[in-house]
């Protein structure tokens, strides 16, 4: 497969902003009009904040391939996995021409990343058990089809999507299957990163804000071949990545037996949460969940929703996704038995 085909043709064309810590890092760096002589904030973190970040992420790209044992070429860092869904959008999708399919219900962001770039999306409904249903999939493809975004696990259903399906869409689809596996470190069952090496047209997106415990830090970033890494690094915002979140994610990266232990507790707890919606007579369904989030049914959900969110809990309602049904996060012990006895009071 020829990627740059697929590329919008002022995206090759495109000459990047070239900036001065493209160029050098070190040195008497009298070229950016930066303060020389320091920060207001101080230099606690000894990352010297009065100089831009490295707008390629060397020593972060260099660590995280080092921690999941692939080449640093096939990373792209990102301001979360939402900056690189609309990367992705603009290098691929000629707007009002190009089309993107999403694989409903799942996560909003991809239609959001393509309304803004007037982009048009498909939607093509999961089956009864949240899985793809290929020959609709193939049907919705149109020769302007560029995308097609997978989410797996899936939110908001918390199944992992067959890689089978997955991989038989990467091979029959002359385009870009955007795999976002943000959720991944929730399962046990094997992510599809390393399929990377064998298709060129395959992008896997992970973020820090799950299980790293990150949310707050937006990073994320993808696993794809070296030519799309490279074409996303051509049209990012030359310092997407300032030096705190890089030092943060460099910390949390030498810490990450914590992240195993946070991962374990979730899914100790997601255990629990699962057998006690069980046995609330009220709920019709509770669906399995590989993530740290769970599906379940119940009458009346946006009621629901509402009287919990005025004793303090707070939870989503996914019922214009999944009919009559909320979606609760996994969160601690203390938190889960708040959540069951006002939901049973509520219901």
């Amino acid at each position: 497969m020829n990627i740059e085909l697929l590329v919008r043709k002022n995206i090759l064309k495109l000459k990047p902003y070239t900036s001065a810590r493209g160029d050098f890092l070190s040195g008497i760096l009298l070229d950016a009009n930066e303060n020389s002589f320091g920060s207001v904030a101080g230099d606690e973190w000894h990352v010297e904040l009065n100089r831009y970040p490295d707008p390629f992420h060397n020593r972060l790209r260099e660590e995280l391939s080092s921690y999941m044992k692939l080449e640093k070429e096939k990373l792209f860092i990102g301001v979360g996995s939402d900056e690189i869904i609309d990367l992705l959008v603009r290098i691929f999708c000629e707007p009002k021409i190009d089309n993107a399919i999403t694989l409903e219900p799942t996560y909003g962001m991809y239609k959001v990343a393509c309304d803004v770039n007037d982009v048009q999306t498909i939607p093509v409904m999961l089956d009864e058990s949240f899985q793809p249903q290929l020959d609709k999939v193939y049907k919705a493809i149109t020769p302007n089809t560029k995308l097609i975004f997978v989410c797996s696990p899936n939110n908001p259903t918390g199944n992992v999507i067959n890689p089978e399906s997955i991989l038989e869409l990467v091979r029959n689809f002359n385009g870009i299957v955007v795999v976002d596996e943000a959720y991944a470190e929730f399962t046990d069952k094997p992510s599809l990163i390393n399929s990377v090496q064998d298709y060129l047209n395959i992008v896997v997106t992970r973020t820090f804000s799950k299980a790293w415990g990150l949310a707050g830090v937006r990073c994320g970033y993808c696993v794809t071949s070296p030519h799309i890494a490279k074409l996303l690094y051509k049209i990012k915002l030359p310092y997407n990545i300032n030096k705190l979140t890089s030092q943060v994610v460099l910390n949390a990266l030498k810490n990450s037996q914590q992240k195993d232990k946070f991962v374990e507790a979730i899914k100790q707890e997601r255990e629990f949460l699962t057998d006690e919606l069980k046995s609330i007579a009220k709920i019709k369904k509770v669906y399995p969940s590989e993530s740290n989030y769970i599906l379940f049914e119940c009458d009346n959900p946006t009621s629901v929703y509402h009287l919990l969110t005025e004793k303090g809990i707070i939870i989503r309602d996914r019922s214009n996704q999944v009919k009559d049904c909320l979606r609760v996060s996994v969160g601690t012990r203390e938190q889960n038995e708040k959540f069951l006895n006002e939901l049973r009071n509520v219901l």
